[in-house]
Order: C-alpha cells, then sequence, then structure tokens
C-alpha cells in the first residue's frame, strides 16, 4: 500500500500506510559538531551525547536536526528545497543505558557545583534505573521549523523507556522518512534556448535544460542500529508557460521529456518545429520590458521507502526559473 502526501510546506494528505535553494543540516549538543557525512557518536558513549552533522554551506533552507543521532546522506542534499516541512517537528530517540545515563548526570552535576552553578537534575530519578532493561530517550527537533522549538519545550527532555518498547513521540519509520523528504532538494533548472538573445516571429525557440538535471535524487536518513529511509526523486519532465495565454501569440511544443532536447545546427530542418520549446508569433514590443517571460518547470515524481518495508508516494516536487524572451519581427522591404 501507499501514501500520498502533500509537497506543500507543513501539509500532508491521504492515509498512511506502512512504516513525502540549499539544504542544511546541524546537530547540536554541548557545543559538538561534526562535519557533513561524519558518523554520529556511539549511542552509549556517555561522554559524547547525541551530536552528528554541521551545517551545509549556505543555510537556507531543508532540516536543521538538534540533539539527533539522525545522520543523512545522499546527492539531494544541496539543491533547492521546495519548502516541505515534517508534520511532527520533535520526536524522542533512543539515547543511552540507565549506566552510562548516571554517569554524564553525577558528571554534570560534579562541573556544575565546580563552577558554581546550580544543578536542578535528581540523580536519583536516574540512579534507580541502574540494572534494568532499556534506555533513556531524548528529545530531539527540527530547529529549521518554527515550530520545533515549542513542540520540543512542551515534552520532557527525557523518558526512560523498557526494553523492546517505543515512548508515546518515538521516532516511527514514517517520521524518519519524513525527515529525509524535508532535506531531499532538486535543482533550479538552469534554461537552454536557441536561439538565445532575441527571438523572432515565426522563429522556433528550442527550449531545454542542463543535462545535471536528467539524474534522480535522493536522500537516506538514518538512525544508527535502528532503522532507515530513503526519499528518492525523479525527473517526470517539463511544463513551459510561453508568458502570454493568447494562443494567437504563441505556440507551445510539448514533446519534452525529462529536459528537453538540446539544439543541434540543422536539427530545424523539416516542418521547422522542435520537439520542446515555443514559436511566437507576435512581437513582444507591447509586453512588459519589451519581452515575453519564458517560465520552465521542471518536475520530479518523489517515492519514499524505509528499511521496515513502508512506502510513501509523495505529490511531485515543481520548481520553476524564468527568462526574458525579446521577439522581435523580421524587416523587409518590397521594390515595385
Amino acid at each position: 500500500m501507499s501514501t500520498r502526501t502533500s509537497a506543500k510546506p507543513g501539509t500532508e494528505s491521504g492515509t498512511r500506510a506502512g512504516a513525502s535553494t540549499v539544504v542544511a543540516v546541524a546537530f547540536l549538543l554541548a557545543g559538538a559538531v561534526l562535519a557533513v557525512g561524519a558518523p554520529p557518536a556511539a549511542a552509549d558513549d556517555p561522554a559524547e551525547g547525541p551530536r552528528g552533522e554541521a551545517f551545509q554551506k549556505g543555510n537556507t533552507a531543508g532540516v536543521r536536526l538538534t540533539n539527533s543521532k539522525i545522520g543523512l546522506s545522499g546527492n539531494g542534499l544541496g539543491g533547492k528545497s521546495d519548502g516541505y516541512r515534517i508534520p511532527q517537528p520533535c520526536w524522542y530517540e533512543p539515547n543511552m543505558s540507565a549506566e552510562d545515563m548516571l554517569h554524564l548526570q553525577v558528571r554534570e552535576r560534579k562541573d556544575a557545583v565546580e563552577s558554581g552553578n546550580n544543578y536542578s537534575e535528581n540523580i536519583r530519578d536516574y540512579a534507580d534505573k541502574v540494572g534494568e532493561k532499556g534506555k533513556w530517550w531524548g528529545i530531539s527537533y527540527d530547529a529549521n521549523d518554527p515550530a520545533g522549538a515549542a513542540c520540543a519545550a512542551g515534552r520532557e527532555s527525557t523518558v526512560w523507556v523498557p526494553e523492546g518498547t517505543t515512548p508515546v513521540g518515538g521516532i516511527t519509520a514514517q517520521q524518519l522518512m519524513q525527515i529525509a523528504r524535508a532535506a531531499l532538494t532538486v535543482p533550479e533548472p538552469k534554461i537552454k534556448l536557441s536561439p538565445d538573445v532575441k527571438s523572432y516571429v515565426n522563429l522556433p525557440t528550442w527550449v531545454w535544460l542542463d543535462g545535471a538535471e536528467a539524474a534522480p535524487r535522493s536522500v537516506t536518513a538514518t538512525l544508527p542500529g535502528v532503522m532507515s529511509a530513503t526519499v528518492t526523486a525523479t525527473p517526470q519532465g517539463l511544463d513551459i508557460d510561453p508568458g502570454t495565454e493568447d494562443e494567437n501569440r504563441a505556440k507551445v511544443y510539448k514533446d519534452c521529456g525529462t529536459t528537453g532536447k538540446p539544439y543541434t545546427k540543422g536539427a530545424d530542418k523539416g516542418d521547422d518545429s522542435p520537439p520542446c520549446g515555443v514559436r511566437y508569433l507576435r512581437s513582444s514590443i507591447d509586453q512588459p520590458r519589451k519581452a515575453y517571460t519564458l517560465t520552465v518547470t521542471s518536475v520530479w515524481t518523489v517515492v519514499g521507502n524505509d528499511s521496515q518495508g513502508g512506502q510513501l508516494n509523495y505529490d511531485p516536487i515543481r520548481v520553476s526559473a524564468t527568462r526574458d524572451v525579446p521577439v522581435g519581427e523580421v524587416q523587409s522591404i518590397v521594390k515595385n
């Protein structure tokens, strides 16, 4: 079974089944950061605690995971985000064993006393769990979502979870997939035209994208030793808006495939029509800036899969770019 969810920011639709610019990922705790792609600290290392990847260059979109062991990888990081947000921006993750948590609390209490600060944690609460089977789970959240910090602040920072159980609000395979979806980016279209600078009435204008935009993009979110989920975006096609709805001004050719077809010398012979492009039928002299605003939208299908066998089908990602296309008229002189 599959679920269809919306790619619009902060929305999700459909029923669930089974376990959908530039991305920035940050994990922060005790001032510790790692480089992108580096493995997170061991779950049972009290000296380290949860930490993870540092910011990517250009922290403008995507997810910013805080107090989290979740690692993100894949070629879908670092492009143009469509603003998708995780429906539940905070969750609990497995953290430390009872013994390691107690050691950490004792050390923090000692450091606090030595520095003259108050220490409010009750060590006995942690000591009582030593010898029991289970783990302390800690709260994590997406700091890039304005609701993330507020969501985490409304919950206990840590909860004890007996072995073989999951706490209310604990990370699920579906939520891990949503984190991968929020981190997924696709390249912004780079429009290529022929003719490139100026077109003329009835002259075919070929439209295509740089070849780099043809490859699928994916992001894998991994909670080490627990589960993983991968979301993949695959180019589906191009939509062309010539900049006018008047059919007497432009004719659009829609046999574009995923990235259009680059113009080659002699390709416009025959019926003189591009497979993917536009033929302007009127001059642009009366248009704003004396040019038509051509918009090319790259459409990507998005599918998610997790290590527990769940799958989600997300709404397509649509990213657009524009170019001004001045269209002139060929002047001719008729002699009698």
